[in-house]
């Protein structure tokens, strides 16, 4: 992680998959790892009604990005209302990290570069240049665009660029 002070951190509440998420995110981003994993006690896990010594939090990092995991129980879910975005800069980026992240996921849950997980967590796979195509100034060429987005799953750039021209 670089010297700079990371002020936010996603904190992800799972039922009791955080360690098997972080450890799976962590494989799919390069610059990635485990900090450290925390466990319940006697005490704690009386409280959060989760069994002693299991897994607590884990706190990771993707791609130098601070994270934490807590396995909180069945309480809350994750939903497409929040959603972590990949900025990729090729299709090979696009394809790498929608394949490993819609791996196992509800492919009923995916549109416009949107996926989700198989702990259900939300994702947007976006290559950069659609940012660039969708603010280009020309009105016209922008809505071509958004309309090829919006008969994709997987964002692909070469349709994209096709039809901005």
């Amino acid at each position: 992680m670089s010297n700079r002070f990371q002020r936010i951190t996603p904190f992800l509440w799972f039922n009791e998959e955080a360690e098997e998420a972080a450890n799976y995110y962590a494989s799919v981003f390069d610059n990635s790892r485990i900090h450290a994993i925390t466990r319940y006690d006697g005490e704690t896990a009386k409280a959060a009604r989760r069994p002693a010594d299991s897994v607590m939090t884990v706190a990771f990092e993707l791609d130098g990005q601070a994270f934490t995991a807590l396995n909180g129980g069945p309480v809350f879910a994750f939903n497409p209302a929040i959603s972590l975005v990949v900025n990729c800069r090729t299709q090979d980026e696009v394809d790498h990290y929608w394949n490993a992240l819609s791996n196992g996921g509800d492919p009923a849950v995916q549109q416009c570069g949107w996926l989700q997980d198989r702990f259900g967590l939300s994702w947007q796979v976006v290559p950069v240049q659609l940012i660039e195509l969708l603010t280009s100034g020309d009105p016209t060429k922008a809505q071509r665009v958004m309309q090829a987005v919006l008969t994709m799953k997987k964002l692909e750039l070469d349709a994209l660029q096709k039809a901005a021209a």
